[in-house]
């Protein structure tokens, strides 16, 4: 809304007026929460299948969803008036889930340089938006950011403030040790060395008090040097890597954008579920978030994709969880990208009858056929002959499928004789026992 000609800038001035007069502290007011009830989202998640929920905590715009100790501009005190992260995590454990919160906040004090800009055309060309307001500079922060106002929003660390680093840490500890998140997702790397180690080591430590001396909680990273020696979870952003990682990892992924949108595409059924069994099947987890609007409700299409998905795991869950990956992720057209790694669901196409991702828990393996065959299906990796040798098949079962099912396991593959009608949307999940 501060990047002059960009469809948010637009959309602000038509409905709001110039960000000089009428800026991002005047739109806080505007937002209600009126209909927010986080114990029905927090059920309907579960439902879907959810083992953990992860609730917003601070985005870019520096404006904490807590009763934040460091920084006026909170949810309790401006907006919906609502303690949003206490809210989510009561919810969250009340269903027993793992709770998480999200940090987009290190980069704020880059990102907010646009708001010290103006117009570079127009009637209004050169008059200075109200980031440059010095009574709100808690919210736009200090003149210095006005550096990095520019076509393009920065990405580092370079030029940041040592007492903004040292701010960013006083109101995440606050977060970590007034709500004890099983789980922060910062977007980006572990920011702001020594800073960043200490806030990991706090996390870790209070964790490990909770839970007998046993660290049980997570920090994620998308930089992967951070991730090597086990200190955080690596994290893919809308994205799957090549193959299966030797460690754990996370996709962070939308049906929509990142915020809410009237009149997006979001993601079909069919998208996200070919994203978890994929993702699953190479070691990691699906991180899905679903935007809400100023009501705090979601709208009726976000519903059905979730109603979808529960759907599909009340019959493929048993793949899913507490599974590990198979020697090979999987075969079929699907399992190459055209680009790699983060960012890369965009370039992917919908799988189809001929892609089969596989994932194992104890004797059985996990096959995912991810469309419905016509009568038949071969899995050549299955195959007495195949390279992964998979060993002797005890039994083969269609979850889902109260019959048995006629198969073979021959040099070719696994050749499965299927019944006519598919027992879940989607893909379907044969159950092989080995012997």
């Amino acid at each position: 809304m501060y990047m002059e000609g960009s469809p948010q800038y637009k959309y602000h001035v038509e409905h709001y007026g110039h960000p000089s007069k009428f800026g991002f502290k005047d739109i806080i007011p505007t937002w209600k929460g009126d209909k927010f009830d986080p114990d029905h989202l927090v059920e309907i998640y579960k439902k879907a299948g959810a083992k953990y929920f992860v609730s917003m905590g601070v985005h870019h715009d520096n404006f904490d969803l807590w009763n934040s100790k460091h920084t006026r501009w909170n949810s309790v005190n401006m907006g919906p008036k609502k303690d949003i992260v206490g809210l989510f995590r009561e919810a969250t454990l009340k269903h027993g889930l793992k709770f998480g919160v999200s940090d987009h906040l290190w980069i704020s004090y880059k990102w907010w340089g646009v708001s010290h800009a103006s117009d570079a055309q127009g009637l209004l060309a050169g008059v200075p938006y109200d980031g440059t307001e010095t009574e709100n500079a808690d919210l736009y922060h200090d003149a210095g950011c006005a550096q990095f106002a520019g076509p393009k929003l920065g990405w580092n660390e370079d030029g940041i403030p040592e007492a903004w680093k040292r701010h960013w840490f006083d109101r995440i500890k606050d977060l970590i040790d007034n709500y004890e998140p099983d789980l922060i997702y910062t977007d980006g790397l572990l920011p702001f060395e020594d800073y960043g180690l200490s806030q990991v080591a706090n996390m870790y430590n209070r964790s490990a008090a909770r839970h007998g001396g046993v660290a049980e909680a997570i920090y994620t990273s998308k930089r992967e040097a951070d991730c090597e020696t086990g200190s955080c979870l690596l994290d893919v952003e809308r994205g799957v890597p090549d193959g299966i990682l030797t460690n754990p990892w996370q996709t962070d992924t939308c049906v929509g954008d990142w915020h809410y949108q009237r009149g997006i595409k979001y993601k079909t059924p069919k998208t996200v579920i070919d994203l978890l069994v994929d993702i699953v099947s190479r070691n990691g987890n699906l991180l899905l978030n679903f935007p809400l609007p100023n009501s705090g409700a979601p709208d009726a299409e976000e519903l059905k994709i979730v109603a979808a998905i529960t759907d599909w795991m009340a019959v493929n869950s048993e793949g899913i969880y507490g599974t590990r990956p198979w020697k090979i992720f999987g075969v079929g057209p699907g399992t190459q990208s055209a680009k790699k790694g983060a960012f890369n669901e965009s370039a992917r196409k919908d799988l189809t009858m001929e892609d089969v991702r596989f994932t194992t828990k104890g004797r059985a393996l996990y096959a995912f056929v991810m469309g419905w065959p016509a009568g038949s299906t071969l899995i050549k990796p299955l195959g007495t002959a195949s390279p992964q040798e998979p060993g002797k098949i005890a039994n083969v079962e269609l979850l889902g499928y109260k019959g048995k099912i006629a198969w073979a396991q021959t040099a070719a593959g696994l050749q499965v004789t299927l019944p006519t009608e598919a027992p879940s949307k989607h893909a379907v999940t044969l159950k092989v026992s080995l012997g």
